[in-house]
């Protein structure tokens, strides 16, 4: 057995060598919530990282007789992971959200969204410690994987392996296939870029100092005033410099004022929010009257930013698939009552 691999690895290890599946599985199945949270956040999309999970498993399984049993099977399955990482961002580009591109926005087709995560796929974090677990949670938010994409992909990758991951500088080299030096500085350019743009605070902290009975009075209000079209209740809930936007539309909107006209249009009774979580934030499933079918079909998934006691942003994803994140696909119920 090699020096630092547990002796249920080693087996597990021996029999899918050997050709046992079900072993190769049990071997890599606790690692797949860690590695699909790690591709989604160099890649910023759920699904493209669900494919990449699966292609690198995929790869593993059929090249397990190459792996060099020096400890555990984490590296090197992070490091098939990052390989598949990088062609697919070299191929598809970064990510966007409507506020990265600018007021002018951009045609949708020229554009690639960033897509939510459910957070009852994030799983544990791969190093002990509570300092670990929150940086594992905060580089889930969507601030953070939106910053990420303004990254190149070594950047990306240098920073996910060394300062979330704790990868040493060596073996981060090894798993990008590049020098020491080169991930060094590749490490201090992305810290850089990240302290120019990701806000002040993290929601993380933000929800931790509101506590539980905080998030769920802001949750209420927020879903109530939306069921009920009460507009000046959601915009009182604002910050003087929200921002609301709704990938993929290219719309976006900036103030108080500008959030409030484009409300007028849209918030009426015949929503129904149903609360969920996606990237470590509060986050509704939204669902609107339709006549058709005499039930309340899927609008969108919401997510929130808080800062202090109100919403300093809201992204509605118009096209997420709401079953991913716990929420029926279709909500029964009454029709909403007729204006009086």
């Amino acid at each position: 057995m090699a020096a630092g691999t547990s002796s249920p690895e080693a087996e597990l290890l021996s029999a899918a060598r050997s050709g046992d599946g079900e072993a190769f599985g049990r071997l890599v199945g606790p690692l797949r919530d860690e590695l699909r949270a790690y591709c989604y956040r160099m890649l910023g999309s759920f699904h493209d990282a669900e494919d990449a999970v699966q292609d690198t498993l995929d790869r593993a399984w059929r090249a397990l007789d190459r792996f060099e049993e020096r400890g555990s099977i984490r590296p090197w399955l992070y490091r098939i992971a990052t390989n598949r990482a990088l062609s697919l961002i070299e191929r598809r580009g970064r990510r966007e959200l409507p506020t990265d591109l600018g007021p002018e926005g951009a045609p949708a087709a020229e554009a690639e969204w960033l897509e939510p995560y459910p957070d009852r796929l994030m799983g544990g974090t791969p190093r002990p410690g509570p300092e670990a677990h929150t940086m594992a949670r905060e580089s889930m938010e969507l601030a953070f994987v939106a910053t990420l994409q303004h990254l190149t992909a070594v950047q990306r990758a240098a920073l996910l392996l060394r300062d979330v991951l704790g990868y040493r500088a060596l073996e981060t080299a090894e798993m990008l296939g590049t020098s020491v030096a080169a991930v060094n500085s590749a490490l201090q350019r992305a810290r850089k870029i990240l302290a120019e743009r990701l806000p002040e605070g993290s929601q993380h902290q933000a929800l931790e100092n509101l506590g539980e009975a905080g998030q769920r009075e802001i949750a209420r209000r927020y879903a109530t005033a939306w069921e009920n079209g009460d507009i000046d209740a959601i915009v009182a809930m604002l910050t003087e410099d929200a921002r609301y936007s709704m990938p993929p539309l290219t719309a976006w909107y900036h103030g108080r004022d500008a959030i409030r006209t484009f409300l007028v249009d849209v918030c009426r009774p015949g929503w129904r929010f149903r609360p969920t979580a996606a990237n470590g934030q509060l986050a509704f499933g939204t669902y609107l009257w339709d006549d058709d079918r005499g039930d309340y079909r899927p609008a969108g998934l919401d997510l929130l930013m808080i800062r202090g006691r109100r919403i300093c942003e809201v992204v509605s994803f118009l096209t997420a698939d709401l079953t991913a994140f716990g929420l029926p696909a279709r909500l029964a119920g009454a029709p909403p009552a007729p204006p009086r």
